[in-house]
């Protein structure tokens, strides 16, 4: 199966924006491919704002999350590969989700669950 994230991230991004709230991607700068503006890392995170008033040409892709935006009224191409993004979130109440290693899966099928073996009524001579 293919990852989920990617659909987790743009219909949290949708339900965001109905709502009327800013969304927020946490990034983790670290992972391979990332291309942020480096002076508002901190912490090896960088926080972006993706509301469409504030960013132009957002696409959330399955593989990488892209956008024009200004830093300090610079233009720069932003590009993040969907594994990097750590969270996505409403600015004003903090309601979305945070993604795990785990969510980006797809590779490796969920462990089988383990059945139980079934016991045998058994009755008892209470005194």
């Amino acid at each position: 199966m293919t990852p989920s994230r990617p659909y987790l991230i743009r219909a949290l991004y949708e339900w965001i924006l109905d709502n009327g709230l800013t969304p927020y991607l946490l990034v983790d700068v670290a992972g391979q491919g990332v291309v942020v503006p480096q002076q508002y890392v901190e912490n090896g995170r960088i926080v972006l704002n993706i509301t469409p008033s504030a960013v132009q040409n957002l696409q959330l892709g399955n593989e990488l999350v892209e956008l024009d935006a200004r830093f300090s009224g610079q233009p720069m191409h932003v590009s993040v590969p969907v594994m990097s993004v750590m969270a996505i979130y409403a600015r004003e109440n903090g309601k979305g989700m945070v993604f795990t290693e785990e969510d980006g899966g797809g590779d490796e099928p969920p462990p089988e669950p383990v059945e139980e073996k079934s016991k045998r009524p058994a009755l008892r001579v209470v005194k």
